[in-house]
């Protein structure tokens, strides 16, 4: 009698890179943890209008500073505002802002590290020198500045932006300044990976059946960037969404009406010790945030890492 070996998993080598990135990142616990975290936040944010039990800016004057209840769970703030209705509507700019200049800063930083990576010569040395130029500047400072130029600024131009965007122009100005100021990270790293990937063999075979560099760029090395730009695009979040937090406590970030963590913070400051849950419900929610896409980053890192023993 013949006997029919059962059928084995396939070896390990055998897998695409892909799926082995993925096998990795299913088997890193805070990750998968992060994940579920960002997966809820991002709901929270769409629905907001649905799980928000008040408007986030009704007022009540005869609940100001009033403790968490089951009325309000959470508390009210100086207005006597919700606090949970307003860490809600929060959500939705803190990843707005958050993916907003992730996008803006990986498109802009891969450009350039592409280009300054692949021609080399005077291309890489201009672009390079503009890089360091631009992480040569103090950050913060600058960008306090500029918001608050543009907070105050009675100029043509950005009266009339003021006026077209409404309560949503401090948001624009907030991910366009951080947008400029956060693409220099991620062009050092892929101009590095370029660097590396354009005299391999896969790129010289493409040249040698006559490849123009455009389609070198494009079709062979860009591809092949998507795991360190990924890993870079999460930590960009957990650092756009900390650093607007920080301008609006600073009360050069989003302005009022708009409800954001930060100028709910902001607002707090000075009765931290007299009602100590006003500050704490936002500072943990940024803690959260910021911790889950940092540690989701992690994840992917080590997932797409070769060398990882995930």
């Amino acid at each position: 009698m013949t006997t029919v070996p059962a059928a084995s998993t396939p070896p390990l080598q055998s897998r695409s890179t892909l799926q082995i990135s993925l096998r990795r990142l299913l088997k890193h616990k805070a990750a998968m943890l992060s994940l579920a975290v960002i997966l809820l936040l991002i709901l929270m944010a769409i629905f907001a209008p649905f799980l928000a039990p008040y408007d986030p800016n009704t007022q009540d004057l005869g609940g100001i500073y009033a403790p968490p209840g089951p009325q309000h769970l959470l508390g009210q703030d100086e207005l006597g505002r919700d606090l949970l209705s307003r860490i809600i509507y929060g959500s939705r700019v803190s990843l707005l802002v958050g993916f907003s200049v992730a996008l803006i800063s990986i498109l802009i930083g891969t450009l350039m590290g592409l280009l300054a990576g692949f021609f080399g010569g005077r291309t890489d040395t201009l672009i390079s020198r503009f890089i360091e130029f631009m992480l040569s500047l103090p950050g913060l400072p600058l960008q306090l500045v500029i918001s608050g130029l543009f907070a105050s600024s009675d100029a043509p131009f950005i009266t009339t932006l003021r006026q077209t965007l409404g309560a949503t122009a401090s948001v624009v100005i907030i991910v366009t300044i951080f947008s400029v100021f956060g693409w220099m990270g991620t062009a050092r790293l892929v101009r590095g990976e370029v660097l590396r990937m354009k005299n391999l063999e896969y790129v010289d075979a493409a040249r040698a059946l006559g490849a123009s560099n455009n389609r070198i760029m494009w079709r062979h090395l860009l591809p092949n960037l998507f795991a360190i730009v990924i890993v870079q695009a999460t930590l960009d979040v957990g650092s756009a969404i900390l650093g607007e937090a920080a301008l609006s406590f600073l009360g050069f970030g989003i302005q009022p009406p708009v409800s954001t963590w930060g100028n709910m913070l902001s607002n707090a400051q000075e009765v931290v010790l007299q009602y100590p849950w006003i500050p704490l419900y936002p500072g943990l929610a940024i803690l959260l945030t910021v911790l889950a896409f940092n540690f989701l980053g992690d994840g992917l890192r080590d997932a797409f890492d070769p060398k990882s023993r995930l």
